[in-house]
């Protein structure tokens, strides 16, 4: 009986450890699965207004935009009721970075639809 109780006992802490909060790209704190990878980065020779401005068009036209931030550069947008963040910052000077995270309602991510956004955006940049 003790070994039953221990065996659930530990099943719920591990459950527990596995869900929670994440942070995301932004900083903010959201429910999730924290243990797992969900963003992109890619680094181009571009300013970083040049990417801004293509990352904009990539996300309004694939979903809804719904947040954006010009001071750090930070969109975020609905596409295919995930939420999906890209950060434009300057790593050295002529090399900008993109940052790509998606997660789903649940709070899984999805990096297939993270790498196709971060190509849509390299393509656009060309």
């Amino acid at each position: 009986m003790r070994k039953n109780l221990a065996l659930l006992l530990s099943a719920v802490v591990l459950a527990g450890a596995l869900t929670g909060c994440h942070t995301t790209t932004t900083d903010e704190t959201r429910w999730g699965y924290p243990l797992m990878k969900d963003s992109l980065e890619s680094r181009y020779q571009r300013p970083i207004a040049q990417i801004f401005t293509a990352a904009r068009q990539v996300l309004e036209m694939n979903g809804t935009l719904i947040k954006e931030n010009t001071i750090n550069h930070s969109l975020e947008a609905k596409v295919d009721n995930r939420t999906v963040i890209v950060i434009v910052d300057e790593v050295e000077p002529g090399v900008s970075r993109v940052r790509t995270e998606v997660r789903k309602k649940a709070g899984t991510p999805d990096l297939d639809l993270a790498a196709e956004i971060d190509k849509q955006i390299a393509l656009r940049l060309k």
